[in-house]
């Protein structure tokens, strides 16, 4: 993919990048601000019980976590049409219709009549929209990842791309704050009534400020520097995304079940696994996942600049390691029935997951060249997310269900760890590789490494 002689990459500055990266991590935001609120235990209760009459305690909540999981089954069709569809004709285009489809559906799901007002069709409509919420996120992390690795400089990748899960962890926090709020301010019956529709009603504001952020960006500078280069695709790359770069698809796959299960263990099923299992309360389980996800956030930056000095790899292996090692420790300590080893053990996972999420934001869109950057990431994402993340809570609480083990999420962490183990030590390390200098080709790649 590099050209013998191409036109000089002019780095934008300082201010651009930090718009762009600003721009992008608000959609994360958005993404996991629903996640956040769909998740909360006196939510899930109450969405699970007024859309699926009948339903009660875990029941209601394995009907609310499938209704987050329902989403995934159309996340790689999703990736398929917009990653493609990034990689030629923009980053920005793409990014600015994700965030405003995926704000929109949450917003919706806010003003749903119940059963009660119109039967079947009311859960009907909710599973429509997490479907159509789901195809549009599809396109939003890889394009969002994509576009703060173009615009970061090689040597600050690292920390600028942290900021992307750190749109993750403030997303979801907020969405657990509001959630907190609702729940002081409102009693049992008004919660029923109309106070679960108001964190809902929240994203579209958040939505049309990102929008408006995204419109205002310019194009990256490296998918500028390829269409200077004559190299943009003048079609959807489809074909050449998946034959051309199938194994660099599969590492990615396989790391982002470690990430993905990981990650929605703790933020998606954590929640009630706390409050079904371990009956702590709906306030005292969001307060400890609030508390935990604000030490998260003062931390992922600067992993992220560590990893710019020492690479991405040694983070990850890190991160897989320990889930293989300290997974069952720590679900038994959240298990001794006291607050403090409760708070221990789930910090301890907590930290393990921020190794991984310090770096992904600039690891994985190094892995591909520019002309297929966006779709392969889209494609090997969202499959990997499809099949082993949004599935990951309604399968451990059937699997705990089923057979009263508790020890389930140990038994899923511990396997997640040893899948992630090897394509990480397959996949080269980027971390000193400008993006426009990544190739198809691993070893054209290490040769484009800047000196330290």
């Amino acid at each position: 993919m590099t050209q013998a002689a191409e036109p000089e990459l002019h780095e934008p500055d300082a201010a651009m990048v930090r718009r762009a990266v600003f721009a992008s991590a608000i959609g994360n935001a958005v993404e996991w601000y629903d996640y956040g609120v769909f998740t909360a235990g006196a939510i899930t209760g109450v969405v699970g019980t007024i859309f699926f009459p009948g339903d009660q305690g875990g029941t209601a909540v394995l009907k609310s976590l499938a209704l987050v999981a329902v989403g995934f089954i159309v996340r790689p069709f999703g990736g398929a049409f917009w990653g493609p569809l990034g990689d030629k004709v923009g980053r920005r285009v793409v990014l600015a219709a994700t965030i405003l489809i995926m704000s929109g559906c949450t917003f919706l799901v806010g003003v749903l009549p119940t059963y009660a007002a119109i039967g079947i069709a009311a859960p009907v409509l909710l599973l429509l929209l997490r479907v159509i919420q789901g195809f549009s996120t599809g396109g939003e992390y890889g394009g969002a990842a994509t576009c703060i690795a173009e615009f970061a400089p090689t040597k600050r990748r690292g920390f600028f791309g942290s900021f992307l899960e750190f749109g993750t962890l403030s997303g979801y926090v907020l969405g657990q704050v509001v959630v907190l709020a609702v729940v002081a301010t409102c009693t049992s019956a008004q919660l029923s009534a109309w106070g679960w529709r108001i964190p809902f009603l929240i994203a579209l504001p958040l939505g049309l400020v990102g929008l408006y952020l995204r419109t205002r960006l310019e194009e990256t500078p490296t998918f500028k520097l390829q269409e200077r280069n004559g190299q943009r695709p003048d079609h959807a790359p489809l074909r050449e995304t998946l034959f051309g770069n199938w194994k660099m698809i599969l590492n990615l796959i396989g790391i982002v079940i470690l990430l993905n299960v990981a990650d929605y263990m703790l933020l998606t099923t954590m929640p009630s696994y706390f409050t079904q299992y371990l009956h702590v309360s709906d306030t005292e389980s969001g307060l400890i996942i609030i508390g935990v996800e604000l030490a998260q956030m003062a931390l992922i930056a600067p992993l992220g600049a560590l990893s710019d000095r020492i690479g991405r790899k040694p983070l990850l292996l890190a991160s897989a390691i320990g889930f293989v090692v300290l997974s069952y420790p720590a679900i038994k300590l959240m298990q001794m029935g006291n607050i403090f080893t409760l708070i221990l053990g789930f910090a301890i996972v907590a930290f393990l997951l921020l190794l991984i999420l310090a770096v992904i934001g600039s690891t994985f869109p190094a892995m591909f060249p520019t002309r297929v950057r966006y779709g392969s990431f889209a494609i090997g994402y969202n499959i990997s997310t499809s099949l082993f993340g949004g599935t990951t809570g309604v399968v451990v609480v059937a699997l705990i269900n089923a057979t009263g083990d508790k020890d389930i999420p140990a038994y899923y962490l511990i396997a997640a760890g040893l899948i992630g183990l090897l394509p990480i030590l397959l996949i080269p390390e980027t971390a000193r590789v400008p993006m426009s200098k990544i190739s198809a080709d691993r070893k054209q790649t290490a040769l484009a490494a800047e000196p330290v």
